[in-house]
């Protein structure tokens, strides 16, 4: 994985100062691409990479130029891509030659061969752009899941296009303000940490759509279409069948993600998901000669003395942890992280996203990974999965399943309550529902299905675009703010067009979330790890987290300057801390936003707010 920036200005040619503003946005997330930087300049274009070297370290550096019947084409790209052979294959046949084995020579050639269709032949997670020297053309592109990021800024009749792989970048260009406006505020509060499909709070970026790909150029300006999307049909498999497509794709996506020319590993953390991955990887670990998986785990000190089971959490992950190691004879590790550290970090995890973010779900993950980097490279994680295959109780709770709202989130008026009067202009249950409304309106769906198939579709399209977005932001962000790659087998796109389809009488196999992955591979894992129930990503139980945010809130209410006093009412920020978020009757966002998450959250914000000089306008 790595970092990637840029922009075209057609009214200005590049000159040293441009040059310095492409040096500066690129060396803003050098933390993405620690092993090496690169930079192309052409007349009225600048393109700049941070390279993390995973695949042939000796020929994969970038930006990567190559000329073609008198042209040069040149590539930046965040990514890796799962089915490079068989594309190198068929280029060769078509005459390419190739200096190495990198999979951005192959995406490089693959764009020069087919121009803009390429993306539909790309297996694997990528961002990148291709600058068109000839006809002074930039194109590019995002993976259909979303895994890796694109942000952009390009107003209306401007003849100047910005890029980067994260928010940073873009803010380094004088062209790009830190404005945000009241449906910026809107987002924060309202849907974050999630935000609205290609949107960002701040007024001059924006971020390409999964699926989306785009080209800029003098003639046109700039031109955004989809070329790929979810489709609905008839599922025409019986069980027996369907079971063995799942386990199929399943297995065959985690074998591709395996290579690596440094070291890989999985996070394991008992449940079904790593399980699969981990249980995967060590069969071919074993079988290509690669020795031991190393499998990695995250806890908290001291986390046994305080778990509370919960709806949302009914027990730890230790024992299975164990038992799941056990059976496939990896080298596990267990992080344990300190609890005033997990709250300190809240901090990096707001330069490592530039917005707010799952507070500690996401300070102790770039922990967590910080810690995996200083042997590994390169990792495998299991989201994605409950998205698709109903693990969330969403799926399966009927009154969360039927309500006309973001199933995780919620509580609108409530949160809407922390904002000055003046900062809502709007309705804000309109507001949010009519970003609901949207997305189940577009599921696909066959017209055929019963109604509660059609319902699992939408809560479907409600994860896919929302949910897991967030999600994989915080997986992308939290690990490359310590250059480490990771790989989610559950988004390969040939998972999601399979399974999206599938009927809940199936996919809710026997009555459980996730029945019929299970089912797949019930002669893979134990007993007790296939017939575990659903627990999310461990968070810390320990009063001396809840200590740490607490006092971050009251520094806050404490310092008349603190800049989300400017937004919320403070006497509602006074009564969180109070009544310990008392008033809110579910979890802000998610399973595991609670009283501490909350405040976190605040804390958060105000992060925010004055780390970014956020200027907000009307």
């Amino acid at each position: 994985m790595c970092g990637i920036t840029g922009f075209i200005n057609y009214n200005q040619k590049i000159d040293n100062n441009a040059k310095n503003v492409l040096y500066n946005m690129r060396d803003s997330i050098a933390r993405r691409g620690p092993d090496d930087k690169g930079a192309f300049f052409s007349n009225f274009a600048a393109m700049g990479h941070r390279r993390l070297s995973v695949v042939d370290l000796k020929h994969g550096r970038q930006p990567m130029m190559r000329e073609k019947s008198g042209n040069t084409y040149v590539l930046c790209y965040n990514g890796e891509l799962y089915n490079t052979e068989e594309l190198r294959t068929e280029l060769l046949k078509s005459g390419y030659e190739f200096t190495g084995h990198s999979d951005t020579e192959v995406l490089l050639n693959s764009y020069i061969e087919w121009g803009s269709k390429c993306v539909s032949k790309l297996n694997g997670i990528f961002a990148f752009a291709v600058f068109d020297e000839k006809n002074n053309r930039l194109f590019f592109a995002r993976d259909g899941g979303g895994v890796k990021p694109f942000f952009y800024s390009s107003k209306e009749s401007s003849q100047e296009f910005i890029f980067g792989s994260e928010i940073k970048s873009l803010l380094q260009h004088p062209s790009v303000s830190s404005d945000v406006n009241r449906l910026g505020i809107a987002e924060i509060f309202l849907i974050g940490p999630g935000k609205t499909p290609g949107m960002t709070p701040f007024k001059d970026v924006k971020e390409l759509k999964p699926g989306w790909c785009g080209t800029f150029d003098e003639e046109n300006g700039l031109k955004l279409w989809q070329y790929w999307s979810l489709k609905a049909h008839e599922h025409k498999d019986n069980m027996s069948d369907t079971i063995y497509t799942v386990k199929s794709l399943i297995s065959d996506a985690i074998k591709r993600q395996l290579v690596s020319d440094v070291p890989l590993c999985t996070f394991l953390s008992g449940g079904l998901d790593s399980s699969i991955i981990s249980a995967v990887a060590a069969k071919e670990f074993k079988n290509d000669g690669r020795g031991v998986l190393d499998t990695f785990s995250v806890n908290y000190e001291d986390n046994e003395k305080y778990f509370q089971k919960t709806f949302y959490q009914p027990n730890s992950d230790d024992h299975y942890i164990n038992l799941m190691s056990e059976d496939i004879g990896s080298n596990h590790h267990t992080v344990v992280l300190n609890n005033d550290m997990v709250g300190d970090a809240l901090y990096s995890s707001v330069l490592a996203r530039d917005l707010p973010g799952l507070v500690d779900i996401e300070s102790s993950l770039l922990l967590f990974c910080r810690e995996v980097k200083k042997t590994h490279t390169v990792v495998l994680s299991g989201e994605c999965a409950d998205e698709i295959f109903g693990g969330y109780p969403w799926y399966t709770n009927e009154e969360m399943l039927a309500k006309a709202d973001f199933p995780w989130s919620g509580n609108t008026d409530i949160k809407a309550s922390l904002i000055r009067d003046e900062y809502l202009g709007f309705d804000p249950e309109e507001y949010v529902y009519t970003r609901y409304k949207e997305t189940i309106d577009a599921a696909p769906k066959t017209g055929i299905e019963s109604a509660e198939d059609a319902r699992i579709k939408e809560i479907s399209m409600l994860n896919f675009n929302w949910f897991m977005q967030t999600l994989l932001s915080r997986k992308d962000f939290s690990s490359m703010y310590s250059g480490l790659e990771v790989r989610v087998p559950f988004c390969d796109l040939r998972i999601w067009e399979y399974a999206y389809n599938i009927p809940w009488s199936m996919k809710g196999y026997a009555g459980r979330e996730k029945g019929l992955l299970r089912k797949a591979f019930s002669d893979l894992l134990p007993h007790e790890i296939i017939y575990r129930k659903k627990s999310p990503y461990p968070k810390s139980h320990n009063p001396i987290y809840t200590q740490n945010v607490e006092n971050k809130v009251r520094a806050i209410l404490d310092n008349q300057n603190s800049p989300i006093l400017e937004i919320v009412k403070k006497e509602k920020l006074s009564e969180l801390l109070e009544t310990k978020a008392g008033m809110f009757s579910k979890p802000w966002y998610g399973q595991l936003m609670n009283y501490p998450q909350i405040l976190a959250y605040m804390y958060m914000i105000d992060t925010w707010l004055k780390t970014y000089n956020v200027n907000i306008v009307d």
